[in-house]
């Protein structure tokens, strides 16, 4: 029995639809699925149905089951076979972008290359398709650290969608290639393309919810580009903008309008994604500022919703989001003394790279940096040296090697014989003897990096060149309200006025470093200042105000104790000892706390 190729059958129209019931059954019911579409074969069917049933097959088996080499065969064939059928473009193109995926995700990149140019070749006919495919072979080649020719391959499909008349695809090609550009720190070639993209999302009339989209990208990329270059004052124009801009999309009604233009079948992310994104940023901006208790009010709105879409969608982006809201938030955590949850939420990354190969290797120099910084705030300094030495070993960003080599010079100035190590170090050669920080693009970690010169030249005695230093980070530090760095630089200014008997100066730094870290809130210094205060007051006779200081001190002091021990209590704290390979799926209990508590208190 055969199929009619003007009008199908009605056994395919009946295995179809009981395929199409079982597949969408609560729950799915995909064995029988599969049984309903591999008896199309028992008819012999002609070669339009025999190869889109091979793609449905594939597809069911690779997104619903482990069945991995039958859902290949499938998916090779619908491919094969829809190549010598004409006009039968939505099979032959959908064949070539799902076996592509497919090959991606068993690790076979190499084999899913060809296919898509192959596609590519084939389907400048077909705007939609040629589009899309583009797209996902730049995405491949984006993912391959390859961004040359991803911006390449974007940068045609920005000209193709120019030629086919969608300025809303061709904003969405020149956008992403902005990003690619943007990771790359070509910064001569994103500003003019930038310049670019804003023209034609402000020129472009079209549906509102797309055009709000095409902002929210552009506004995006220009509030990272500032993030990534520390200018954590000069952003606030363009965050508020994107804030503004996701409460518009969020009141819009999704228009079921289809555009006319093939081209401009696209949407960048949906609503729900981009407003998680824009937390995200958010979160960011209020992290590098110093508005912490802020940070940790849009982290839990975030998470709430990241745990909400999560139930509903596999997307792997929302596990990157998420990932990257917990690294912000555990260096929060840190800040304000709460070293425990920090540590908790550390070994939820751990969890989170556990479940996907990619996230864990795009994010495991991040997590050996804040297991770095978990180390230094319970005062494990052989392990710190040992994360941070293991998150070099795994980067090749700029801005966060620069950040991982920072904090790795404040282990060797605190361990205090190792001065010779930091002058060594080709990275500190350059920063601690030329004293020349222009190679840095980061305006904050510029002002770290001063900050790091003037704690070594404080250690060593030389006074007069820490305050030069320290007051060189004060400067950059208040042009772009880096709050937290203000407030150290503070705090060690007072330090050396006291050291050297000038106690009405050291006053007038410390007392605003105390305001300051109140408000931010950081322990560290809140403690260091208390100190300092005590001290001063009683050098100068003050008794009432050097006992509320001594009390203050008392206060933080208990506070970082007894999250101190709770943090080297709990199992996860073996993870300061993971260097290498994949985390750790399971921790011994401890004892108790085994690092000295002399440096916090």
């Amino acid at each position: 029995m055969a199929a009619s190729t003007e009008a199908p059958e009605p056994w395919y129209l009946a295995l179809l639809g009981f395929a199409e019931h079982f597949r969408t059954s609560s729950p799915p019911k995909i064995r029988l699925c599969v049984h309903c579409l591999q008896a199309v074969f028992q008819f012999k069917p002609p070669p339009r149905v025999e190869a889109r049933t091979h793609l449905q097959l594939g597809s069911v088996l690779y997104r619903h089951t482990k069945n991995s080499e039958l859902a290949q065969t499938h998916l090779e064939k619908a491919w094969f076979i829809s190549q010598q059928i004409s006009q039968f473009e939505d099979v032959k193109f959908e064949a070539a972008s799902i076996l592509s995926e497919f090959y991606c995700q068993q690790n076979l990149v190499d084999s899913a290359k060809p296919v898509l140019r192959k596609a590519i070749q084939i389907s400048q006919q077909t705007p939609y398709w040629h589009c899309r495919l583009l797209f996902q072979l730049a995405q491949l080649h984006a993912l391959e650290k390859d961004l040359v020719s991803a911006c390449d391959l974007l940068g045609v499909g920005a000209e193709y969608a120019r030629v086919m008349g969608s300025e809303y695809t061709r904003a969405l090609f020149l956008l992403s290639k902005g990003m690619l550009l943007l990771m790359e720190r070509k910064l001569s070639e994103v500003h003019p393309l930038l310049t670019l993209c804003g023209t034609i999302v402000e020129n472009w009339q079209g549906n509102p919810i797309q055009k709000e989209s095409l902002r929210v990208f552009f506004l995006v990329l220009q509030v990272t580009h500032y993030l990534d270059a520390g200018q954590v004052k000069s952003v606030k124009p363009c965050l508020k903008q994107l804030q503004q801009c996701i409460q518009t999309i969020s009141t819009l009604h999704d228009d079921e309008i289809l555009p006319t233009n093939p081209a401009a079948l696209f949407h960048w992310l949906p609503k729900e994604h981009m407003c998680v994104l824009v937390y995200l940023v958010t979160v960011m901006h209020s992290m590098q500022a110093g508005y912490l208790e802020k940070a940790q009010k849009y982290t839990d709105k975030a998470l709430m919703q990241l745990e909400k879409l999560k139930m509903l969608d596999s997307s792997p982006i929302l596990s990157t989001f998420q990932v990257i809201l917990l690294e912000h938030i555990i260096m929060c955590r840190l800040v304000t003394g709460h070293k425990a949850t920090a540590l908790q939420e550390i070994s939820q990354v751990c969890q989170l790279c556990q479940q996907s190969p990619r996230l864990f290797t795009n994010h495991a120099a991040q997590l050996h940096t804040l297991l770095g910084l978990y180390c230094i705030s319970v005062n494990c300094m052989d392990n710190a040296e040992a994360q941070f030495t293991a998150a070099l070993q795994m980067t090749t960003h700029q801005e966060l090697w620069t950040f991982i080599v920072t904090n790795l010079a404040s282990v060797y100035i605190r361990e205090g014989n190792r001065h010779q190590e930091v002058r060594n170090y080709m990275f500190f050669w350059r920063i601690f003897k030329q004293c020349n920080f222009d190679f840095l693009s980061s305006h904050c970690l510029r002002a770290a990096a001063f900050y790091i010169r003037g704690l070594l030249s404080f250690f060593q005695g030389r006074y007069n060149e820490a305050k030069r230093f320290l007051r060189e980070t004060l400067k950059m530090s208040n042009a772009e309200d880096l709050n937290r760095l203000t407030a150290c630089s503070l705090v060690l200014l007072g330090h050396i006025f006291f050291v050297l008997g000038n106690h009405r100066e050291s006053n007038n730094m410390v007392v605003p470093a105390m305001q300051l870290a109140s408000k931010i809130p950081d322990m560290s210094v809140q403690l260091w200042s208390s100190a300092l205060l005590k001290d001063l007051n009683k050098a100068c006779g003050n008794t009432m105000d050097a006992h509320e200081a001594a009390q203050m001190h008392q206060n933080f002091s208990q506070q970082l104790l007894q999250d101190h021990i709770a943090a080297c209590s709990l199992p996860e704290h073996n993870l300061i000892s993971w260097t290498d390979g994949l985390p750790p799926v399971q921790f011994q209990p401890q004892n108790g706390p085994t690092t000295s508590l002399a440096s916090l208190l």
